[in-house]
């Protein structure tokens, strides 16, 4: 068994007010914790993996196939693998989360050597 914590995990700043941490994984899956400043945006992108994450604090609006969905705080989401996407922090204060990718992500581009 691993265990992680969070305070253990130095974020990386992915791009301008968007603050995201590698967290515990296996071979088939793992966990990244993230932060999200108001106004900071995640553009557009696509990976292969299956995303599935959870809203602790905050609302967070994602961008994808012409929609916008609001998740907030308790809300739950899942982003196919190789769908494109976004997300914008439009509120006023940090969005909190966690997201679960399987596969693993393994050396994200955001993640500095």
């Amino acid at each position: 068994m691993e265990r992680v914590s969070i305070d253990d995990c130095e974020p990386s700043e992915a791009a301008d007010g968007v603050h995201l941490a590698l967290l515990a994984g296996t071979d088939s899956m793992n966990v990244q914790h993230f932060e999200i400043e108001p106004g900071a945006t995640v553009d557009e992108h696509s990976h292969p993996h299956d995303q599935t994450g959870y809203i602790v604090q905050g609302e967070l609006t994602f961008l994808t196939d012409g929609e916008e969905i609001v998740c907030g705080s308790g809300d739950s989401y899942a982003i196919p693998g190789d769908q494109p996407h976004a997300a914008e922090n439009r509120g006023d204060e940090t969005v909190r989360g966690v997201d679960i990718f399987s596969p693993p992500r393994e050396n994200p581009s955001w993640q500095e050597d």
